[in-house]
């Protein structure tokens, strides 16, 4: 995924220091897909996560096909480097993570349907890396902005690493942290694989294992939270072995299952 791409304003760096932007990033209003507010103020009602998968195309194209999801976009997030370029972030030197945040309406979708399409979407085994994608910036993260998110997501951690050990895999790696600042990534990143002349690329690695049932794994008192999505949904529609970046661009609309 490593590449050059546009023109990006370039800052002359002390030796052994990358210092960042001042600027923030540019990065237009509108969702390319959805058509929706891509930048705050978002309306009321609307929460927001951050989620890292490996590369950011593929995750991004994962959650704004969400019924539910607001709008999505890429950025950086978990380093040190304020405003980092995107070559910045893969020089490994600024320790973010290429990351998607996601605006939901909660009354449409839960966030134990977005842990969900998280965990069964990539490997988070893997450590410092996805697939053939090696490196801190490609590193399973997420970052919550709510306590209930960050309960509902350890515990449904502890629950797929069960189901995960028993085909064989090795412990869960992803952090589990409060949201940290999210830096916009250039404008040519966002919603990059519905855009023309993109690179279909993707390289996570779905292990085909389901995260088991909410009722089992739930913390007391996040009912409320419960799937809004069923089984049905996601036998048509969830994440299977291998990379599934092929489907349509447009979001799945409710019903269609």
């Amino acid at each position: 995924m490593q590449m050059l791409m546009g023109d990006k304003l370039k800052v002359p760096a002390p030796e052994n220091c990358l210092p960042g932007r001042d600027q923030v990033m540019f990065v237009k209003d509108k969702h390319f897909v959805l058509n929706t507010d891509q930048k705050p103020p978002f309306r009321e009602g609307l929460e927001r996560v951050v989620f890292g998968t490996g590369c950011f195309w593929g995750t991004e194209k994962g959650f704004w096909r969400l019924p539910g999801v607001h709008a999505t976009s890429v950025g950086y997030a978990a380093g040190t480097t304020p405003n980092p370029t995107y070559e910045e972030v893969c020089s490994g030197q600024t320790g973010h993570n290429e990351v998607v945040q996601v605006v939901y309406d909660p009354e449409k979708v839960a966030f134990a349907d977005l842990l969900r399409l998280f965990y069964e979407s990539h490997n988070p085994t893997q450590g410092m890396g996805q697939g053939n994608d090696m490196g801190t910036q490609y590193r399973s993260g997420i970052y919550y902005t709510t306590e209930s998110q960050r309960a509902l997501a350890e515990a449904a951690k502890g629950a797929y690493e069960q189901a995960l050990a028993a085909k064989g895999y090795g412990p869960i790696t992803t952090e589990i942290l409060a949201a940290p600042t999210f830096y916009y990534a250039e404008d040519y990143h966002q919603q990059y694989l519905a855009k023309p002349r993109n690179r279909q690329y993707c390289s996570a690695m779905p292990s085909g294992v389901s995260l088991p049932a909410f009722a089992g794994w739930a913390p007391a008192g996040q009912e409320a939270h419960a799937p809004k999505l069923d089984d049905a949904y996601w036998d048509k529609y969830g994440p299977k072995p291998g990379c599934t970046i092929q489907g349509p661009n447009e979001q799945i609309r409710p019903g269609s299952w």
